[in-house]
């Protein structure tokens, strides 16, 4: 895979993650997370996601990372509301 300065991928994190051969799932969510911290506020998430997506997917259909990355995409989109004690009415 060519090396690419990708606009939202500064780090080079996810680059690297497509490079390391035999990489897990569980490893490449954790570079995902680190990836996505590191994101500026203000930042289209979504659109973050997808420009990454297009960039490597190509390449790389059956990398975990794809994976992560397309389960990323679906979760930003889609946020649901977890349950807890704020979740009940108040007496």
């Amino acid at each position: 895979m060519a090396q690419s300065n990708h606009p939202n991928d500064p780090k080079g994190l996810i680059r690297e993650a497509y490079r390391i051969d035999g990489i897990s799932q569980a490893e490449c969510r954790s570079i995902f997370l680190d990836w996505a911290l590191s994101l500026p506020g203000g930042t289209d998430n979504v659109a973050a996601v997808s420009s990454i997506l297009q960039e490597y997917e190509k390449d790389a259909p059956d990398h975990p990372m794809t994976l992560i990355l397309t389960d990323g995409l679906t979760s930003i989109s889609a946020p649901r509301r977890r349950g807890g004690w704020r979740s009940r009415p108040r007496n």
